[in-house]
Formats: C-alpha cells, sequence, structure tokens
C-alpha cells in the first residue's frame, strides 16, 4: 500500500496525469507496487477492485506510469519478473486443493519453466493446476479452474496443448506413475 502511495505521488507531482482516469491510475499504482514488491496480482484481480477500471485503462494507465516515472528519474523502472509459481499457491487455494495436489503444483510450475513453453506464466499456472487436478482424485472441471485463476477455458486448453508432451519430465514422480501419465486425455 505504501509503494502504490509513492509511486501515485509522483505522478500526481508532474501534473501531467490531470484528465486521465484516475480509477485507472490508481489501479495501475497498485499493481506495479504488487509486481514491485514481490507480491504479483494478475491485471484481472487488480480490475475487480478497480472502482470499474478497465484491464484495457490499467494497461494504458501502467505504461503511462512507468514512462512518467522513467522520465522523472532518468533510469528504467523495475518491476521485477513474474514467474507461473507466484500464482500457484493463491489459485490452488481458490479451488480448494490437498497440500500434496499443491505441493505437486509447484513442483510442476518450477520444472516447466525449464521448457521454453511462450505462454504468460498465469496461462502456465492454469495449465498444470489443470493437469495435476486430472490426475487426483479431485479432479476439477475446466470451468472451476477458469473462475479460480482468471484465465479462459480456451486459454487453458491451448496452454496444456504446450505442456502436454512435457508432461512426464514436469509432474513429479512421487505424485503420479507413468501409467497415470499416459491415461491424462491427449489434447
Amino acid at each position: 500500500m505504501d509503494r502504490a502511495n509513492e509511486i501515485y505521488k509522483k505522478v500526481e507531482d508532474q501534473k501531467s496525469s490531470r484528465g486521465r482516469n484516475q480509477d485507472a491510475l490508481l489501479a495501475a499504482c497498485l499493481y506495479i507496487a504488487c509486481r514491485q514488491e514481490d507480491k504479483p496480482r494478475t491485471v484481472k484481480e487488480i480490475c475487480s477492485v478497480a472502482n470499474g477500471a478497465t484491464k484495457k485503462e490499467i494497461g494504458r494507465a501502467k505504461e503511462y506510469i512507468v514512462k512518467q516515472l522513467e522520465l522523472e528519474m532518468g533510469q528504467s523502472v523495475e518491476m521485477g519478473t513474474i514467474h507461473a509459481g507466484d500464482f500457484m499457491r493463491r489459485f490452488c487455494s481458490n479451488l480448494g486443493m490437498n497440500n500434496q495436489a499443491v505441493k505437486a503444483a509447484q513442483e510442476a510450475v518450477q520444472k516447466s519453466e525449464e521448457i521454453d513453453i511462450r505462454r504468460s506464466p498465469i496461462s502456465i499456472a492454469a495449465a498444470v493446476i489443470y493437469i495435476i487436478t486430472q490426475l487426483s482424485d479431485e479432479k476439477k472441471p475446466l470451468r472451476d479452474i477458469s473462475l479460480a485463476t482468471g484465465v479462459a477455458e480456451g486459454t487453458i486448453r491451448n496452454s496444456y496443448k504446450d505442456l502436454y508432451p512435457h508432461v512426464s519430465k514436469i509432474i513429479p514422480g512421487w505424485y503420479a506413475k507413468e501409467e497415470d501419465l499416459r491415461n491424462l486425455c491427449s489434447p
């Protein structure tokens, strides 16, 4: 919260933010602050508390703020990279997954970073959760995973297709046997 306030004050001091959507500016400050504090949130999560600002407006405000801060400080704004693992515990908790499944999902997501899959970390997290739940006794429908992660069902399916050839490398051996992996539905 303090970091978001600092960012907002710097932007407000420059007076060039007049006439801009204040809700989007505030939401973007919060988004940047979360990233800088290593507590990343998805833009959708920020959007849900942003008094009606859209993803697009928040995205534009974020770009504007970053540009303004870079002009003021004369250096690039460090936001930290996001990884699929950053979201895993929260997403699994939203789905009510058991500890074994959460641990397996976290290990799988770490191993997936070694593979070059050109998808957003949030999409990869959702796809890994889908795979883990399909291997467990507590299968979750794609719709529930989509709601818990904020990732569209089609995007989860496409990310699953990209991860599917690598499941034997990313799913921990203690969680699923080779035979279980063969029984996963093909994409």
